[in-house]
């Protein structure tokens, strides 16, 4: 991470509380359910990363600099850094990236460009890793948003636990195609 978008050093965090997503594990809200079923939402994998990258730090205080976009952008040549590009009645409406290593999802940062947009991003994210075999979905710090989705703080000790088994185990980000909004709609409304 960068303190600011001027800043050129870069800084790994390491906190004593991390922030994690039960993969699959991502809570719904009823209006977020009732938006998700009236339908117009689309996900898209990885359409534009760059954009969605873009998007994520165009605003006022970012920690996402020129020298992140490009390692994250060198990232997802290599295969180990993904997007999930969020449409409403076919514009953007938000969406998230990450880095994959393993079995484990590394959610950079999201973004949300119309009402839920962020929040509909998040749900797709924790289908999808779920669907393709992540085993743990890191968000770094715990907001007050995705503690309200489901998020939860662990110790810096189980964190490293958790990360040490699912950095043994393989995963695959591409091996399936996001869920449609319908399908989206009843894996969680038969989940919650």
């Amino acid at each position: 991470m960068a303190e600011s978008a001027d800043d050129d050093r870069l800084y790994w965090f390491d906190p004593q509380l991390r922030g994690v997503i039960p993969v699959g594990g991502v809570h719904a809200s009823r209006s977020l359910l009732r938006d998700l079923r009236r339908g117009g939402w689309s996900a898209h994998l990885d359409g534009d990363f760059c954009a969605v990258v873009a998007a994520c730090a165009d605003r006022g205080t970012t920690w996402i600099n020129a020298e992140l976009s490009n390692l994250y952008a060198q990232l997802h040549v290599a295969g180990h850094a993904h997007a999930i590009e969020v449409r409403h009645d076919g514009r953007f409406a938000g969406g998230l990236f990450g880095v994959t290593l393993g079995s484990a999802f590394f959610g950079e940062s999201m973004v949300s460009a119309r009402t839920n947009g962020s929040k509909m991003a998040l749900l797709w994210a924790s289908d999808h890793l779920a669907r393709c075999g992540f085993t743990l979905f890191d968000t770094q710090f715990l907001t007050p948003h995705l503690a309200r989705m489901g998020g939860v703080e662990v110790t810096r000790a189980v964190y490293r636990q958790s990360l040490s088994r699912a950095l043994r185990r393989k995963a695959d980000f591409t091996a399936h195609p996001l869920a449609s909004d319908l399908q989206l709609w009843q894996a969680m409304t038969h989940t919650s």
